[in-house]
């Protein structure tokens, strides 16, 4: 019997929407050869990331094994899959591979750091394959809202993977490859081992509808406008661009990109050949030179980012051009959970200019790129896998997809984050556990989540912030008092006195009163001056701040 095995190993992506990137391993146990799908970045919060610029997968469990990884594998360009290539690629070093598009969005990221865009190599479409190691790996065409997603085919001695990546079952994408059920029932023939599936949209009870199908709903919204249309999507999805540029130059609009990720992914698209007959477009000058019922805009922003060109015209003007009283705005696209706030802050700006805005609560101008409940039932009885191995969800999907998979009589198992599976042909089996947390890029820096900086700056802002400043002579005496710099803090306690006069006059008097030997020892009289300073400010204003203490000592 052979003791050898085929793991699974998500560190991102599994339980969470977002940041994906996964593990497949084989060989003898902790001697696998490993190959890395995805390489992707989540976005941060006010609330739980201040600062933050992007969030990325803790690769260390991976970058401690790089002498066993085989390649980097990308299933599509989206930043969620695609994203944390420049970032984190320096500490893996294995070649990546993707299609042209992808690949050539790859490649960018490589550039911005530096690094050589000969680490991408482009791959042709199923049935071309990869070999690396153990792996036979073939890019699988599927769609989605994004040109040239593929699926990938993992053949190893331990029988076929399918890993679908993001994919809807469209046979109309506009751009892109349509869904072809006969070339992946061929892909299904010899057996699948497990499907690893997307779960997004496990909880949507109808079956998704197709990118062809709204472009007549925008055409019209957009012929029937008095003044200027502007109109916001994902930058990546050259479909949607695409459809929208389209009723813009048939309603007799020039049009005109405003944001520098939607110009990048559609002369990405170009650059590639997946986009041939795209709609001329204007400058932004020209724009703003033209009447405004002859102008339509579109713009990046669809999820309230502050510094795409949504936002910058929900502040005033973008280049040049304003909104006014009358003009459209339209979302086709879907708010992401979690950045609601963003872009109700963006429709209420712009309903205090007297913008009309049109968003997707009806369903008219967006459709999902990601597949449907009654869909991943499709996709389950056409692969026919021995196991459904559900990922790209938070884990009430996963959870869902699971169930929903062996209601129709496949097994299935539920893998977050850092859960090692082996992919036997007698079933799934955890087999360990691995530690997964984030990386953060924090300015140009990468930080861990336990560093313990983000934590800092949390509670500096819920908390406040006092600096507390003693010199102590040369006989060991304070030399002065103590004084106090005060930031977050109510001004004003319930003395009413300064929130500053309190805290010196206290620090004061315990400085006075201090013993020589709490006097001569930097940490006792640091710690003891940060619990007087978290007492007063409590009994003052009510709340404990972050304490910093300088103790200078004159020599």
């Amino acid at each position: 019997m052979s003791s050898e095995r085929l793991i699974y190993l998500p560190l991102g992506g599994a339980g969470e929407i977002g940041m994906n990137c996964y593990v497949y391993g084989y060989g003898a146990p902790d001697q696998e050869r490993l190959i890395l799908v995805d390489m992707g970045v989540t976005f941060p919060d006010m609330d739980g990331s201040p600062g933050v610029d992007l969030i990325m997968p803790d690769i260390r469990w991976l970058e401690e094994r790089k002498n066993r990884l085989e390649a980097i594998f990308i299933t599509h360009a989206h930043e969620d899959h695609v994203g944390a290539v420049g970032h984190l690629y320096e500490k893996l070093g294995a070649p990546i591979y993707a299609r042209a598009f992808t690949a050539n969005i790859a490649r960018g990221k490589l550039a911005e750091y530096g690094l050589s865009d000969r680490a991408v190599t482009t791959t042709a479409a199923w049935p071309e394959t990869v070999k690396k190691g153990p792996f036979s790996v073939g890019f699988l065409p599927i769609s989605h809202s994004i040109p040239e997603s593929s699926a990938l085919v993992i053949d190893t001695p331990e029988g076929r993977v399918v890993h679908t990546g993001d994919f809807k079952l469209d046979p109309t994408p506009i751009v892109g490859e349509a869904f072809d059920s006969d070339l992946w029932a061929s892909v299904a023939a010899p057996g699948v081992r497990a499907l690893v599936c997307d779960s997004t949209n496990v909880f949507t009870p109808v079956a998704g509808r197709s990118e062809a199908s709204i472009a007549d709903e925008i055409t019209n919204l957009v012929s029937e406008a008095k003044q200027m249309v502007v109109a916001t999507t994902f930058a990546s999805n050259v479909a949607r661009v695409k459809t929208l540029a389209e009723a813009g130059q048939r309603a007799g609009r020039s049009v005109c990109l405003m944001g520098r990720a939607m110009r990048r992914m559609i002369q990405a698209a170009v650059e590639t050949g997946v986009l041939t007959d795209f709609p001329k477009t204007i400058s932004p000058e020209d724009a703003a030179s033209l009447p405004r019922q002859n102008v339509m805009l579109l713009v990046t922003g669809s999820q309230g980012e502050r510094r795409a060109a949504s936002a910058q015209l929900a502040n005033g003007k973008y280049n040049g051009l304003t909104l006014k009283d009358g003009d459209l705005f339209l979302f086709s696209s879907k708010t992401i959970p979690g950045n609601e706030r963003g872009v109700i802050r963006i429709v209420n700006q712009f309903s205090e200019m007297g913008v009309d805005v049109v968003d997707d609560t009806q369903g008219r101008y967006h459709v999902s790129g990601h597949a449907n409940r009654p869909d991943l039932v499709t996709m389950h009885k056409l692969m026919k896998p021995q196991i459904v191995i559900p990922m790209h969800g938070e884990h009430r999907h996963l959870r869902e997809h699971a169930k929903l998979a062996e209601s129709n009589g496949f097994q299935s198992v539920v893998a977050p984050n850092g859960v090692m599976l082996s992919l036997s042909a007698k079933g799934p089996k955890v087999e360990g556990y691995v530690e997964t947390g984030r990386t953060y890029l924090d300015g140009r820096i990468l930080i861990g989540a336990l560093d313990g900086i983000v934590r800092d700056r949390i509670r500096m802002a819920l908390n406040g912030h006092v600096m507390v400043t003693v010199i102590i002579d040369e006989d060991g005496e304070p030399l002065g008092e103590p004084w106090c710099e005060v930031r977050g803090l109510s001004e004003t306690g319930r003395s009413n006195a300064p929130l500053v006069d309190a805290l010196e006059e206290d620090l004061d008097q315990f400085m006075g009163r201090a013993k020589p030997a709490t006097l001569r020892d930097d940490d006792k009289l640091e710690m003891e001056l940060r619990r007087l300073v978290r007492k007063t400010t409590l009994d003052e204003i009510g709340k404990k701040p972050e304490v910093t203490v300088v103790i200078s000592r004159l020599a």
